[in-house]
């Protein structure tokens, strides 16, 4: 059983201390956890806006999460709106939580200070923490706190006035006086003054640290984050900033050391934590109730209205419909959104009611018939297949979500309605959290340090623009930035320190969309927050609200809903023509006329040039056809062929066919192609017996790629199969199939020799045995956005044998592919049947993989002499030939390095020079070696060389266990386990692989390029030199050797920017070319 520390942090700001905590949560539990803390105070200044998420990764870590806040006390009322000079606007003062009653008090507390006391800063007040004291311990805050600013003013009896008032509102057992030692002066005078008052008074003592970061080494940044939130620079004597490099997250060690004058201060942190044992409660709903009519039962009064709705909607109640319409009100009733249903119908029809456009349904919902017959939706998801588990599966446990689209210029008068209705103590909008992102933390810390803007928009532009970027990643992958950082020291400290602020919370505004409506006053649940335009939000984020049970809805804004509103009230004034968008004709001949013509041109989502194009391709000649094309134009589906396989498909270019009959119905109105989710749902349904809860469960999966969960999933799918009688080889194709569609991924079809880079460890795997091993890999693939990531691969089939052609590109590169291989060409993906010769494919800038493993340098620069210029044929040991003096020395002195290993130096009769590693014992020699044996006698001598083996140099030992022993120059390669190193690592072997059989400038020849006999080796070293975004080419080139033309292989550098790089990154490392890298 572990031991847990004798001290707990209860003063610590996190990053939800806006530009002024640096604790990063997870980081910061973590932290706490290594220290075996039993537990860990969050106290954000005059804020809850982190409280769920800390609670919930403490509580993962066994660490006990003790909820408060260091609010801001106004001096009087927090009514009073006024500040005299040379008075304080507000105190500060630390409230935790003790129980359910304690959390509630300062959910309201947290609340009051936004909405009613704010002035510079949320406040709260003497008469507020009185009334909502029960449940709450307080510790008398930093020097900032009301007693220590009347103890610093040398008012001490104002002061203890003070101390005795906080113990009468918290009670004698829940005030705390709070000592603190960050190594200033005033401090200790306050600490002195404090301990003597509580031995005075009998209000007990507590030791805190005021934690604004984790490590000591992080007050630099800390301070740069100051003065980002003060918009000042780092210089600036005037701004605000801490005194000392002390407000980190000490040791237990650390604190005992500061306090062990006062053993009980460091005792009652412990005691405190005992007695803070808050439960929130998570997964339970707390949904607002919906007032029916008189006499009427919520489900009941549901029921009622849907089937008015169906009797309007269709021209009869089919027993399809109604028992359609029984399903869905059944799960709605189970699972208790009775009221969800009516809360949405009722503001659906406020907003029809008074002109406001409203649009058809988004998402999941339309697979609602509730939802069409209620008229919250205006598709009909019988007619369209779609499918209601989709949208409330009864064995997921997450609440409904209706997205409604208003017209962007009247969705505040919905949200007013709500607000109305429910109260607007019950209603409130979404706090959004702003965090710093790569490019912008890069620009604000370089104002910060008064870098010109011209060299930090420089440095932020060259950080790639996509989701998910990060400056190490950037690091990693923009080879131009690394040179940059590693060149000066004012950029490297810009960049050093980005990094440790990029990603926190930067600022807190209102979500464009989410409202939050609860059955009682939101401040039950969770704390409110006002907004710059006076709006009231809710201090928790959408994930936590939902956490906690409250019902989010999105009220969205659209313009083309204002444009289309605007349009029929102009054709009813104007035109007296009043058109109802319910009944507007769905097969229109003359809009697919436009359609087709691409006339879309302000017609919302079908208007970009890019839509217009498919439009003209696809030619759609029905609605169906019109889903298909929105599906359709995204990343994935045009990534992955997807798109132009539908179309040839749509006009009979290429036959349909299906893996099973079953799957015709399902996949015949998309031309056997998986487009849509709800078709797994119906596949996993009519195949392999699954319910529809359950299919949707398999969709959930396949899109998480939970590898262990997919192998579950595909193990039922299969068996549910088989028990339909489809063999098993068919079922794991059409598992294949599906999750092909979940993924978008590129269904490739190679040889087995083909290469894959394991972008985990850099090192090379054939496709043949990935296959052979059954296992699945991370390799690099194209995303969406035409950026280099790692993919999982789902799975690897052998297709039997099939038709394959080589691909030989400009650059030397070659793939032996199927024609229907994808590749990306200037006009977007196509398969290689539709690829002339002459036209271009794109191919990777940089190879983004960075080993971790290291070797030593000596191994690196043998092997690279060994590669260059060595003959491993030798039984028990090497040669090595060089007449390059410095590049012979530098061999020679890494070569002694081996165990068990003496280089020999010769010089042959040719003139070459010649060094052996062997181990100095050798039983035949060249003129003017000594024998090993020299000092036995010649009968000793004779029956030694007799009977004993040659020894192995440890060199030797060592070149065959990398597989090298008695490789002819065009069979050697690179060993698999150089491609898992450190780019530094690979820098120096390639400097020196190049040192030996690599050329670099002469007056005839200006490009670079290195030279091998063997095809193997020339295509590793392309890929190497590509993980340092240099291009290559490959090409043919014959060399003389021993009088005679071999054939063999150049690896030439391509462009002046791979030629820069490989002087910046490579030539470093180069030996015995000074001359030639001068005239380069």
């Amino acid at each position: 059983m572990v031991e847990h520390a004798h001290f707990v942090h209860l003063h610590v700001h996190t990053e939800y201390s806006l530009l002024d905590g640096a604790c990063r949560l997870k980081d910061l539990v973590k932290a706490a956890r290594d220290y075996r803390m039993p537990a860990l105070a969050i106290t954000d200044h005059g804020n809850m806006f982190g409280v769920i998420d800390f609670y919930r990764k403490a509580m993962a870590r066994g660490v006990k999460p003790i909820i408060g806040c260091e609010v801001y006390v106004a001096p009087k009322s927090r009514l009073e709106k006024s500040l005299k000079p040379g008075k304080e606007a507000f105190y500060h003062l630390v409230l935790l939580v003790k129980d359910e009653r304690g959390y509630k008090n300062l959910v309201k507390l947290a609340s009051i200070a936004y909405l009613e006391g704010f002035y510079y800063k949320p406040r709260v007040d003497k008469e507020v923490l009185a009334k909502y004291h029960e449940g709450i311990i307080a510790l008398s805050g930093c020097l900032k706190g009301e007693i220590p600013t009347l103890i610093l003013d040398n008012r001490i009896g104002e002061a203890k006035r003070v101390a005795l008032e906080y113990r009468d509102i918290f009670g004698q057992e829940n005030f705390f006086l709070e000592l603190h030692d960050h190594g200033i002066e005033e401090q200790k005078g306050v600490n002195r003054e404090l301990i003597s008052m509580g031995r005075e008074l009998g209000i007990p003592l507590v030791a805190t640290n005021d934690c604004h970061y984790i490590r000591k080494e992080d007050a630099p940044a800390h301070d740069i984050l100051l003065s980002i939130q003060t918009a000042t620079t780092i210089d600036d004597p005037n701004r605000l900033r801490f005194s000392t490099e002390e407000f980190y997250l000490k040791s237990p060690q650390e604190m005992g050391d500061l306090f062990h004058q006062t053993p009980e201060a460091l005792e009652n942190t412990v005691r405190i934590a005992e007695r803070c044992n808050l439960e929130l409660e998570f997964g339970k709903t707390h949904l607002p109730h919906y007032e029916p009519p008189e006499g009427r039962d919520l489900d009941g009064y549901l029921k009622e209205l849907c089937y008015q709705g169906l009797k309007r909607r269709y021209s009869g109640v089919t027993p399809e419909l109604k028992k359609r319409l029984e399903h869905e009100l059944k799960i709605i009733k189970d699972t208790g959104y009775t009221s969800y249903f009516l809360i949405v119908w009722d503001f659906v029809q406020f907003a029809k009611s008074k002109g406001i456009a409203v649009g058809p349904g988004r998402g999941s919902a339309p697979g609602s018939l509730v939802a069409y017959s209620l008229g919250i939706t205006s598709l009909d998801p019988l007619k369209h297949d779609l499918l209601f588990e989709r949208f409330l599966n009864p064995e997921r446990v997450t609440m409904p979500d209706i997205d409604i689209d208003f017209a962007d210029d009247r969705r505040d008068e919905v949200i007013s309605y709500v607000v109305e209705k429910y109260g607007k103590e019950n209603v409130a909008q979404i706090i959004t959290f702003g965090t710093m992102k790569a490019r912008a933390v890069i620009r604000d810390v370089g104002r910060s340090l008064k870098i010109p803007y011209s060299e930090v928009d420089r440095i932020a532009k060259l950080i790639p623009p996509e989701i998910g970027m990060t400056i190490e990643k950037a690091l990693r992958t923009v080879p131009e930035l690394k040179g940059i950082v590693q060149k000066g020291e004012k950029v490297k400290r810009l960049v050093d320190v980005a990094k440790s602020l990029e990603g926190i919370v930067r600022h807190a505004s209102t979500h464009a969309a989410g409202v939050v409506i609860s059955k009682e006053s939101l401040t039950n649940y969770a704390p409110l927050f006002k907004g710059a335009k006076g709006e009231i939000a809710t201090q928790y984020a959408m994930g936590p609200l939902e956490a906690i049970g409250l019902l989010k809805m999105d009220f969205l804004g659209l313009r083309n809903l204002t444009v289309m509103g605007h349009t029929l009230r102009i054709l009813k004034e104007k035109e007296n023509v009043e058109i109802d968008m319910d009944k507007i004709s769905l097969d229109d001949e003359k809009t697919f006329d436009l359609l087709k013509r691409a006339h879309t041109v302000g017609v919302f989502q079908i208007e970009s040039s890019g839509m217009r194009d498919l439009l003209k391709k696809l030619k759609p000649e029905e609605f169906s056809d019109i889903v298909a094309l929105i599906a359709l134009y995204r990343p994935g589906p045009m990534g992955s062929g997807m798109t132009d396989d539908f179309i040839r498909r749509k006009h009979g270019l290429i036959p349909i066919k299906y893996l099973h009959p079953q799957l015709e119905p399902i996949l015949k109105d998309t031309y056997g192609v998986i487009l849509y989710q709800e078709q797994v749902i119906r596949i996993a349904h009519e195949l392999a017996g699954f319910s529809l809860s359950k299919a949707d469960l398999l969709r959930q999966a396949m899109g998480k790629k939970i590898s262990v969960l997919l192998d579950q999933q595909r193990k039922e799918f299969v068996e549910g199969a088989i028990k339909n009688d489809i063999s098993k080889s068919i079922a794991n194709k059409i598992f294949d199939l599906i999750s092909h569609f979940a993924g978008y991924g590129f269904n490739k079809c190679v040889i087995g020799s083909t290469a894959l880079v394991d972008a985990e460890t850099g090192q090379s795997v054939t496709v043949e045995d990935l296959y052979r091993k059954g296992g699945q890999m991370i390799i690099l693939s194209c995303d969406n956005d035409l950026k280099i990531v790692k993919r999982r691969v789902v799975s690897t089939m052998r297709n039997g044998y099939k038709p394959v052609f080589k691909v030989t590109t400009a650059l030397g590169k070659e793939i032996v592919v199927t024609d229907n291989h994808p590749f990306l060409t200037i006009e977007g993906w196509k398969e290689l049947r539709n690829i002339t010769i002459g036209e271009k494919v794109a191919i990777p800038r940089i190879l983004p993989v960075v080993g971790q493993n290291r070797w030593e340098e000596y191994k690196l620069i043998v092997l690279a002499g060994i590669l260059a210029e060595g003959n491993t044929c030798h039984p028990s040991g090497f040669y090595y030939y060089n007449n390059n003096q410095a590049q012979i020395e530098d061999f020679i002195k890494n070569l002694k390095q081996f165990d068990n290993t003496k280089p020999t130096l010769t010089i042959r009769d040719d003139g070459r020079c010649e060094v052996y590693a062997g181990t100095g014992k050798d039983t035949k020699f060249t003129i003017g070696q000594v024998p090993w044996n020299k000092g036995l006698t010649k009968r000793r001598r004779l029956k030694e060389r007799k009977n004993k083996r040659p020894e192995k140099s440890g060199a030797r030992i060592w070149i065959e266990n990398l597989g090298l022993q008695n490789k002819k120059a065009p069979e050697k390669f690179i060993p698999s386990e150089i491609f898992s190193l450190t780019l530094d690592n690979l820098a120096l072997f390639l400097g020196r692989l190049w040192s030996g059989d690599g050329f670099l400038f002469s007056k005839s020849n200006t490009i670079p390029f290195y030279a091998t006999s063997s095809k193997r080796l020339a295509y590793q070293v392309q890929d190497l030199l590509l993980r340092f975004g240099i291009l290559s080419r490959i090409a043919f080139k014959s060399f003389k050797y021993r009088g005679s033309i071999k054939q063999g292989y150049a690896v030439y550098l391509r462009g002046r920017k791979s030629l820069l790089l490989f002087l910046d990154k490579i030539s470093p490392y180069l030996i015995g070319k000074n001359k030639e890298i001068e005239a380069l």
